[in-house]
């Protein structure tokens, strides 16, 4: 269950990093001001690879919050019920 909870990390970290750092480059009106950071609506995004760095953005959000689970809950949950379902076939 070690190798489930560390590729689970792995995948949160590296999907949060990119979303983070694109968050910034796009979502991220000015540093200066007292609005609000990196969840801000996106705005002034004119060219073919701004367009695909938001959808990049927003799929990384939820491919953190879906592979986390995955390795977390899901893969974990389906062998026991496997070693559950193999102890009761015996």
């Amino acid at each position: 269950m070690a190798d489930e909870f560390a590729k689970g990390m792995a995948v949160l970290s590296a999907a949060g990093l990119a979303w983070l750092t694109l968050a910034g480059w796009y979502r991220t009106p000015s540093f200066e001001g007292s609005g609000v950071q990196l969840v801000a609506p996106v705005e002034g995004v004119n060219t073919v690879y701004g367009e695909l760095g938001v959808a990049i953005m927003d799929v990384m959000a939820w491919f953190a919050v879906f592979g986390a689970l995955t390795f977390w809950v899901i893969i974990p949950a389906v062998e026991e019920l496997r070693s559950a379902y193999a102890e009761r076939s015996n």
